[in-house]
């Protein structure tokens, strides 16, 4: 049985559907990221998981029981926002306590809790300190402490991470995800990252325009879009998409390669490159250009080794490209996955 269950879950504001008819599971000590660009409802749809918003119609259930109406307290739910909520008066020892005292907590239990989450999220030389003089990774780690004490039964994260800078925010994503791990407390984790939604999630679930496009492991998710919204929402950069009859035809921008590159003997549907501007990464570059021949001319990417065998190829360059096969994804009109498609390109 799932740990937390959403059925049928809409929410109107209005004339506007934020939330079009959800549905997933949370399973037990499972790190499930919700994924989507701003305004897609991932946030809408955590805070219904809180109790925090009562949705239009559906249920949601905690330990198979509907609670619906049950407040957010008692939800056995703790939610991390993306402001911290840190309260500047009080210490980082009355920061995390503050939720027990107000459940009227004993005070030798209290102290026992503080001492517990703190070490375990090492800010225990911090008890003494003001938010105003911690660095955000400090006041994160704050945050999540105050959420454990309470001992939920899930936590709720809605983009905690996105008021650090870019370093900081790969070396707190790493403690993050250490830590879901250490405590195996099931975890609702709200993000526009696609990286922090690789790295982190044991499962992803994209939404858009308030619907679940998919759900599955980051694996499932990148090696096998549902539609072109996914396709093109995951991977840096995004999948090619270029038309041909009845749909279109993606492939990653890693697996478009110069012909010479792919072994002999593979099944390859081949394309000539017209290479307009180059990008070198440090480990990689990245090629933009058009396919020559093709009605409708789209930028397409390829991502190479920095030092492939290939490093002859210079900007205005029309050059053999290829793909495998294996490595062609199909979508229909209705910018669905096709399994098998044919068709030409145009």
């Amino acid at each position: 049985m799932a740990l937390v269950a959403a059925n049928h879950i809409k929410k109107q504001f209005g004339d506007v559907l934020a939330v079009n008819d959800i549905s997933l599971s949370v399973h037990d000590g499972e790190f499930l990221v919700l994924l989507g660009p701003s305004g897609c409802g991932k946030t809408t749809f955590l805070r219904i998981l809180a109790g925090l918003e009562h949705q239009t119609s559906g249920d949601i259930l905690i330990g198979g029981e509907v609670v619906n109406d049950v407040p957010p307290r008692a939800r056995g739910i703790a939610m991390v926002f993306q402001s911290y909520g840190l309260y500047p008066h009080l210490t980082v020892a009355n920061n995390i306590a503050f939720p027990l005292r107000t459940q009227n907590t004993p005070r030798a239990e209290i102290a026992r809790k503080v001492e517990w989450a703190t070490r375990l999220l090492s800010i225990d030389h911090l008890l003494n300190r003001k938010p105003r003089q911690l660095s955000g990774g400090e006041r994160q780690r704050v945050a999540l402490a105050r959420a454990l004490v309470r001992e939920p039964t899930v936590f709720l994260l809605d983009e905690p991470l996105s008021n650090l800078d870019a370093k900081l925010r790969t070396s707190a994503r790493n403690e993050l995800k250490q830590f879901q791990q250490t405590v195996q407390t099931s975890t609702v984790y709200v993000t526009h990252d696609q990286v922090e939604a690789m790295g982190m999630g044991d499962r992803i679930a994209v939404i858009d325009h308030g619907r679940l496009r998919q759900i599955g492991t980051p694996t499932e998710i990148y090696d096998r879009p549902a539609d072109e919204f996914v396709a093109t929402f995951l991977g840096t950069p995004p999948m090619n998409l270029v038309e041909r009859d009845g749909g279109s035809l993606g492939f990653r921008p890693e697996h478009f390669l110069p012909r010479e590159m792919l072994k002999n003997g593979s099944a390859l549907a081949e394309m000539p490159f017209r290479v307009e501007r180059m990008e070198y990464l440090g480990s990689e570059r990245v090629l933009y250009g058009t396919i020559e021949g093709m009605k409708a001319k789209r930028v397409v990417t390829a991502k190479l080794p920095a030092h492939a065998a290939s490093d002859g190829i210079r900007a205005g360059d029309l050059h053999p490209f290829a793909v495998r096969a294996s490595e062609l994804h199909y979508f229909g009109r209705d910018g669905r996955r096709a399994e098998g498609g044919q068709g030409v390109l145009q």
